[in-house]
């Protein structure tokens, strides 16, 4: 399956599974049209932006820093700061890009899987923040 099928995918994933949280969607493409990235809108007007590539790079990132000033992020970007996590490359900011507030990241290694735990996660912040 290529990234942008997993886009697709992706977006009805979260479109039918979490249609109480998420406002809407987009796949953003290159100016050559290569699909770039999954862009969610939540319902609080904050945005998620999934990125994939095919060599098995990804981010999940809950941008929040306009409402709260918050950013939530899994990754697996190899960056010699996080050799120190036990899950290393992947790690997990956990509100922001403080190095104290990075830590283990328990994200599925499955597209689906990884995103509707994230959105579970989305999910639960949420419902403790009213």
């Amino acid at each position: 399956m290529d990234i942008l099928e997993i886009y697709i995918k992706q977006h009805r994933l979260a479109k039918e599974e979490f249609s109480h949280l998420i406002d809407g969607g987009e796949i953003l493409r290159t100016p050559g049209g290569v699909p770039q990235k999954l862009r969610l809108t939540v319902i609080d007007g904050s945005l998620i932006d999934i990125f994939l590539t095919s060599t098995g790079r990804y981010s999940y990132h809950w941008e929040r820093r306009h409402l709260d000033g918050t950013v939530y992020r899994h990754d697996n970007a190899p960056h010699e700061r996080w050799r120190r996590i036990e899950t290393f490359p992947k790690h997990f900011h956990n509100g922001s890009e403080a190095d104290e507030n990075c830590e283990a990241s328990q994200v599925a290694d499955q597209p689906d899987e990884a995103l509707r735990g994230f959105l579970r996660f989305i999910e639960d912040k949420l419902a403790h923040r009213s």
